[in-house]
């Protein structure tokens, strides 16, 4: 497949490179597939990266290092000590700062010749569409539903390139979305999944290298496409298996059915994307959970009732190496992983009242959903989990 030209001949008539952009870039321009004008339609083009996180943090250090001469950055969270392991642009020094502040700083040094333009809000459908316009290419960087599948709309709506990635625990994927040459999300993906049924990687993890290769992989799939060089990820999905060190390759078919890039589109325009997913796109506190309609109690609200001698079960879903990191067994909770909990039913007294509890409180809502359907009444569901309890009860627990 060959690459559509992404840099009009306009936008390099007037574009140089200086005697110091030339000895920076020196090793990409004797390349006969960069050269002179490959690095000028480096400096020309503009990438817009959604997230500064694990894939955001690779993503604008290879692509300042090249040469791109414009990157924005959407992002409004503060850099936390579990982000470090991961999320390379950032470092200790940085955690409680911006994630843009600290990203920028990192990219400047790296290459003051770039444009560096900072958005620090959550990307929604009311600034979506806004955002991306200048913009020659859009990456998506997320690790939620509604915010992949609004990436996917607007750049479907605008006519531009979606360089895709995700990750998870020991396996990635990459892909370009890009509905004027091949399938955009939506074909590969109609409908999301449902709510709970995927954890994050604040819940699952994920192996702090990995979005270092998938990141890479997304810089290099971008460069291309500036450049107009190779054959681009454009109908293919990238399946890495870092465990078996393998790649897998999917061929993507544009589905004429589809309803954002189909024959006959039915969306037309962006619509709500958290109601369309069921699930938040965005944390609106430290301890936002999916915990909407479940009844809840606080960590300080959970001793007083202990204290007192209230007769409580705690019951932890989480898994059992997590157990291993922190735990209420001394407080009498017991262990039962949310996906064993309907093997588990009759353990359980409907009787007594249960405050359930995981690492931040939206796998334990998960469960409340699941034992409300069961008959269950008596349930409450511990606010921000077992790391709010080791920041507000008992600080010898470690936060994880």
């Amino acid at each position: 497949m060959s690459i559509p030209e992404l840099i009009s001949p306009a936008a390099l008539a007037d574009m140089n490179l200086t005697h110091q952009e030339i000895k920076r870039y020196s090793r990409h321009l004797i390349m006969p597939e960069v050269g002179m004008t490959g690095q000028k339609k480096l400096k020309a083009a503009s990438v817009l990266l959604i997230g500064a996180g694990g894939l955001g943090s690779p993503l604008a250090m290879y692509l300042a290092a090249a040469g791109v001469g414009r990157l924005g950055l959407v992002d409004y969270d503060t850099v936390d000590y579990s982000n470090l392991h991961r999320q390379i642009i950032h470092g200790t020094k940085d955690v409680g700062r911006l994630k843009l502040e600290s990203a920028r700083d990192r990219i400047v040094d790296i290459n003051p010749h770039v444009q560096v333009d900072t958005y620090e809000v959550p990307l929604t459908s009311a600034n979506a569409l806004e955002l991306f316009a200048p913009y020659d290419i859009i990456i998506d960087g997320t690790d939620n539903f509604p915010t992949r599948y609004l990436t996917n709309d607007a750049c479907v709506l605008l006519g531009k390139p979606n360089v895709y990635g995700s990750i998870f625990r020991f396996e990635g994927q990459a892909s370009v979305f890009y509905a004027k040459e091949g399938p955009c999300y939506r074909c590969l993906f109609p409908e999301p999944p449902p709510p709970g049924l995927v954890p994050s990687c604040a819940e699952g993890g994920v192996l702090g290298v990995l979005p270092g290769t998938i990141g890479a992989i997304q810089a290099t799939e971008a460069i291309k496409l500036i450049l107009g060089v190779g054959e681009p990820l454009i109908g293919r999905l990238l399946l890495y298996d870092a465990t078996t060190m393998s790649f897998d390759e999917v061929r993507l078919r544009k589905n004429p059915n589809c309803p954002i890039c189909g024959e006959q589109p039915t969306i037309t325009e962006l619509i709500d994307y958290e109601q369309f997913c069921g699930m938040p796109a965005h944390d609106h506190s430290a301890y936002a959970t999916q915990a909407n309609g479940v009844p809840s109690i606080t960590p300080l609200e959970l001793k007083r009732r202990l204290d007192a001698g209230d007769d409580l079960i705690i019951l932890d879903v989480r898994e059992p190496h997590e157990w291993e990191i922190s735990n209420l067994e001394g407080l009498g909770a017991v262990l039962i992983p949310k996906g064993q909990i309907l093997e588990h039913l009759n353990e359980l007294d409907t009787a007594r009242e249960m405050v359930v509890q995981c690492k931040t409180g939206g796998r334990s809502a998960d469960v409340i959903w699941e034992l409300q359907r069961h008959g269950f009444k008596k349930l409450l569901n511990l606010d921000g989990g077992i790391n709010r309890w080791a920041q507000e009860v008992d600080s010898r627990l470690p936060v994880y």
